[in-house]
């Protein structure tokens, strides 16, 4: 199946931020009034073909964006090679482990299709299997329209504690890994516009 019919979740803009009330830029913490009440529109999520949403802005593709720290406190950064899916984000490195997420047949609630959809990435691109991925934290959402993959994408955003022992890149194709102190990251550029937004303003 080409990645374009993989029916995805998604959810209408005009609904997402209420009507461009609640629309951001940037990383969002969960904690704020905005960001509850964007979170609060995430059950009413539509499933559709991934080909068609990649260049419709009036539906947010939601996208699991997971942080890893180690023991040392260290932040994983990889660098997308040029055998991943997304050719717009080539060379460019990030701290976000995650992508697309797909309905969950029989899910009680969002949170769970939510974890089961960041579970499943964790998994599938660095090994880390569902057994150690349990301290999986919701931290907030991140957003950027001022770009064409970022126009058509909301990151949801966690954050895990996890031993490094248990990381290791799957697809060495597509992604290579290295374990990095976050307070000697002083040039964003190399990273792709959300890494760059969340360490900026997740100190």
């Amino acid at each position: 199946m080409s990645k374009f019919d993989e029916m995805i979740t998604v959810v209408p803009r005009k609904i997402l931020f209420n009507d461009e009330k609640n629309k951001f830029n940037g990383f969002l913490d969960k904690n704020t009034v905005k960001g509850q009440e964007i979170f609060d529109t995430l059950s009413k999520f539509e499933v559709k073909r991934r080909g068609d949403m990649e260049e419709d802005p009036s539906f947010k593709q939601l996208i699991s964006y997971c942080l890893l720290e180690n023991e040392n406190d260290e932040l994983l950064v990889y660098e997308r090679l040029t055998g991943g899916g997304e050719s717009r984000l080539h060379g460019q490195s990030s701290i976000g482990v995650g992508g697309h997420m797909n309905d969950v047949k029989g899910a009680e609630s969002i949170n769970e299709v939510l974890r089961v959809n960041a579970q499943r990435e964790l998994e599938e691109e660095v090994g880390l299997s569902e057994s150690k991925s349990q301290n999986l934290a919701y931290i907030g959402f991140i957003n950027d329209d001022t770009n064409e993959v970022g126009e058509v994408h909301l990151g949801v955003v966690f954050k895990i504690h996890v031993n490094s022992n248990d990381v290791e890149a799957m697809e060495t194709d597509t992604l290579r890994i290295k374990w990095v102190d976050q307070s000697k990251i002083e040039d964003y550029d190399e990273f792709e516009t959300w890494s760059a937004l969340i360490l900026q303003a997740v100190k």
